[in-house]
């Protein structure tokens, strides 16, 4: 694999990183333009959150059929076979007309992204010899980190000047062209048609990881555990997560994944410090959008080179990180970037309906900069202990963990802005009224009184854009939180040196 020429190392690196960014751009792409869509297809604001963790959530969940059907069709067919299917999906995005069927069409479109990602990891690591891979990975490792990031500011563009169905279609041409080098330049590998999959564990996992999401994107608008369906699907999230964790040790069974992994302190903490980085990035993707959309009257177009400064900053913070990850104790840069997003996600809580564009930006830097310090030392801390022989089985069940997290993060937030500005809005609204001189003073600048019609319309209004700004404000206050338990598992990781293990290669996802 190693004697390819230089030209068709340099083809293969850019059909698969169009794969990639594809890939991962669109978990982020469409969220700028939730309010328009919204709007067009009849959805609230936490229904049309499901935009995106539909797409996350089949991602993750047919994740761990990589390995098993890149041996049983071979992996250059495998994806190719996902390519197209990805293209024909975004086609779909692009033309539904209700919520039911982009959510169906994004679910297509997550089962055909989930191998996108790892096969083409897979790919760059065959295609260059040892001393290159290290820089080769790094590039791939800043598309899929910076893509999502970058997802709202092109998103905004595409929708400003265009329409929000060309988040969708762009992927057209980009996977046509994905397509045809990839066709031309992959490398091929013998099958091994004898591969076995533990179906049934598959299942139960599957089962889990879709009952849990269908609680946290249902349970708001069904009132919860009051609704039977919210309850049958947390008890099938629960039971099924229970057989599959028995099942993992039953004797001469190969499981999906190997829940021995987890006995690796470090690869345990890197998960759980993952899941609380899905809530604090993804969840603050979700809300900036609606906050300067919908309360402060940005343009979408403004809104995406407003968050711009995010992605900016997590590219220049990873390349640094490129350059004195080996030179610098992984474990303080990961704290560094944590001290980082603290800052930029304690900035957010200031945010309110006054503020100057400055004051919106500082705070993405800060965190921008955390993440891209966090991603790539977290994955190098996540394998340092591991024993080699779990090396590429932890890398699937950690993308899978990444994967799951972002959409657990995204609903969460959705939940809590939704939950909290009814909330807002009914405390609020209790001192609004005829008897409160507060309100006739209000409107006297403009020469209406509570009484009007106009008047009334314009409490209303004021009304509820308080009330959501203060459900931002919680919602970012909870991403605050989120990065600070954070740090004391950063403060528990071992380096390779104490555990006497020897580094395997590092997994980026």
């Amino acid at each position: 694999m190693h004697n390819l020429t230089t030209f068709e190392r340099v083809m293969i690196t850019v059909a698969v990183m169009s794969a990639t960014v594809m890939q991962v751009l669109d978990t982020t792409i469409a969220s700028v333009a939730l309010p328009y869509m919204a709007g067009d297809l009849g959805a609230s604001p936490d229904q049309i959150s499901w935009v995106l963790t539909s797409y996350l959530v089949a991602s993750a969940i047919i994740m761990p059929l990589t390995g098993y059907f890149t041996d049983k069709i071979g992996q250059r067919q495998y994806l190719l076979i996902s390519i197209a299917w990805f293209v024909i999906a975004s086609a779909l995005c692009g033309l539904a007309e209700n919520l039911p069927q982009i959510i169906f069409f994004r679910v297509l479109q997550g089962l055909a992204g989930a191998a996108l990602v790892p096969l083409s990891q897979a790919i760059m690591v065959q295609s260059f010899p040892a001393e290159q891979r290290g820089r080769a990975m790094a590039i791939w490792g800043i598309g899929v980190m910076v893509g999502p990031i970058l997802g709202p500011t092109i998103g905004g563009w595409i929708t400003e000047t265009i329409n929000w169905r060309w988040t969708f279609y762009i992927n057209l041409p980009v996977g046509i062209f994905a397509l045809a080098i990839v066709g031309r330049f992959a490398p091929r590998l013998p099958k091994k048609p004898d591969r076995r999959m533990d179906w049934l564990g598959f299942t139960l996992l599957g089962l889990a990881i879709g009952g849990l999401q269908f609680v946290l994107d249902r349970g708001n608008q069904d009132d919860w555990f009051s609704a039977p369906s919210i309850v049958f699907a947390t008890v099938l999230a629960i039971v099924s997560a229970a057989f599959f964790v028995w099942l993992s040790f039953v004797p001469d069974r190969r499981p999906v994944f190997s829940l021995e992994i987890f006995r690796d302190r470090n690869f345990t903490l890197a998960n759980f410090v993952m899941l609380l980085m899905g809530l604090g990035m993804f969840g603050a993707i979700y809300v900036q959008p609606l906050m300067l959309e919908r309360e402060m009257g940005y343009p979408i177009l403004t809104t995406g080179m407003a968050l711009a400064p995010r992605g900016i900053a997590s590219m220049i913070a990873m390349m640094v990180v490129g350059r004195i990850i080996g030179k610098v104790d992984t474990r303080l840069i990961i704290t560094t970037g944590i001290f980082f997003s603290l800052i930029g996600s304690w900035g957010m809580t200031q945010y309110n309906l006054e503020i100057s564009t400055w004051q919106i930006v500082w705070p993405l830097l800060f965190q921008g900069a955390g993440i891209g310090m966090i991603f790539v030392p977290l994955s190098t801390m996540a394998f340092a202990t591991l024993s080699p022989r779990y090396a590429a089985e932890a890398a699937g069940l950690y993308s899978l963990i990444r994967t799951v997290g972002s959409s657990i993060g995204i609903s969460i937030v959705a939940t809590l802005v939704s939950r909290h500005a009814q909330a807002a809005w009914n405390q609020l609204g209790g001192g609004v009224s005829l008897d409160n001189p507060l309100a006739w003073q209000y409107l006297a600048p403009l020469r209406l009184t509570p009484d009007s019609p106009q008047g009334a319309a314009i409490l209303a209004s004021t009304l509820t854009s308080q009330a959501n700004m203060l459900s931002y404000h919680d919602a970012f206050v909870l991403i605050l939180v989120s990065f600070a338990f954070m740090l004391p598992l950063v403060l528990l990781f071992r380096s390779a040196k104490q555990s006497g293990e020897k580094p395997p290669p590092v997994a980026m996802d």
